[in-house]
């Protein structure tokens, strides 16, 4: 007998178990709110405040608090409300809108971050292209110096090589004019040796045909 009441007790329980997992319910916050001219539900209505309006504390008792309605463009009112219509903790809805608005302004802020990193990864592209331009033009110019820098060296000893040749050159010549010079002067000197020599022969030949006469007459006379 036990074991059978233990069993439709289990029974009974999968039941609701399945009844309650099978539906879902939530509730509302939606519903009416009185301000009243006194702490009584027999005081006049004078205001039906929304869910989620800020109020004023003035006064508090067991079940009823004085309240002043605060809020943009509310007049001021003051009056009574239930105890359990008010709460310290800022409502869910409140909370919610809140949050909708900072996630909207994330959103935007989102939004203006991702721009302005496309337009930096856009700008760090073409900065990345005028690098590299800059640095081909670098290396071409770097490139013109150390042959602009060879050429010079090149030159500088080409200039010495023919500040030595023409001062060599300069040499020659002078040595050159001094050959010549010395030419001249022994073809000058031989001229008049060669004339001298001449001469003397030539004085010689007129002596010895002068003596060689003489002995010719002296034999013919001797004959005679």
């Amino acid at each position: 007998m036990n074991r059978i009441l233990m069993l439709g007790v289990l029974l009974g329980l999968c039941l609701i178990a399945q009844i309650c997992a099978a539906t879902e319910a939530y509730v509302t916050d939606s519903f009416e709110v009185t301000l009243r001219t006194g702490p009584s539900i027999d005081n006049k209505i004078i205001a039906m405040p929304s869910s989620g309006q800020r109020v004023e504390v003035l006064e508090r008792n067991e079940d009823w608090t004085h309240v002043r309605l605060a809020g943009p463009g509310e007049t001021t009112k003051e009056g009574w409300i239930l105890n359990r219509f008010l709460i310290t903790r800022v409502p869910w809805e409140v909370q919610a809108r809140s949050l909708k608005q900072e996630n909207l302004r994330l959103k935007e802020r989102l939004a203006d971050t991702e721009r302005r990193l496309s337009e930096a990864l856009q700008k760090e592209k073409a900065f990345a292209g005028k690098l590299e331009e800059t640095a081909e033009t670098l290396e071409k110019m770097e490139n013109k110096y150390e042959s602009l820098k060879k050429g010079a060296v090149e030159y500088l000893s080409l200039r010495d090589a023919h500040k030595a040749a023409q001062s060599s050159l300069e040499i020659a010549q002078s040595a050159v004019e001094k050959l010549s010079k010395e030419n001249e002067e022994l073809r000058s000197s031989q001229k008049t040796r060669w004339f001298a020599t001449g001469a003397l022969v030539l004085f010689c030949g007129l002596i010895l045909g002068l003596v060689l006469g003489r002995m010719q007459r002296k034999r013919r006379s001797s004959y005679y």
